[in-house]
């Protein structure tokens, strides 16, 4: 299984900006998606999930500036980002899970510049 993080990139305090992943087979073939980061020096966090039946969660820091979400036809899940703060500033890594394991993906950086 492999999968492909893209749209990271630098932004501005406030500003938003999506990520996707897009896995080898079906995104809806996997228990759950989601998205962990990984900031400078700290330890890798679990940001946003979205199960099989598309149930969301959120890490407290993003709730309500993050918003998860899968595509089924694009075949693809993303991560909005809004209202982005420097502390945002990561590494954010795509998983995905089944009954056989983990996987992940290679990161994409997001840069929020104050």
């Amino acid at each position: 299984v492999q999968l492909q993080a893209s749209g990271g990139g630098l932004v501005l305090t406030g500003e938003s900006l999506t990520i996707s992943c897009t896995p080898s087979r079906g995104a809806s073939s996997f228990n759950g998606i989601g998205w962990y980061r990984q900031a400078p020096g700290k330890q890798r966090e679990l940001v946003a999930t979205i199960s099989l039946v598309g149930s969301t969660s959120y890490t407290d820091s993003v709730r309500g500036r993050f918003t998860i979400s899968r595509d089924n036809f694009k075949n693809a899940v993303s991560l909005q980002m809004a209202s982005l703060k420097p502390e945002d500033t990561a590494v954010y890594y795509c998983t995905a899970w089944d009954e056989q394991g983990q996987y992940w993906g290679q990161g994409t950086l997001v840069t929020v510049s104050s």
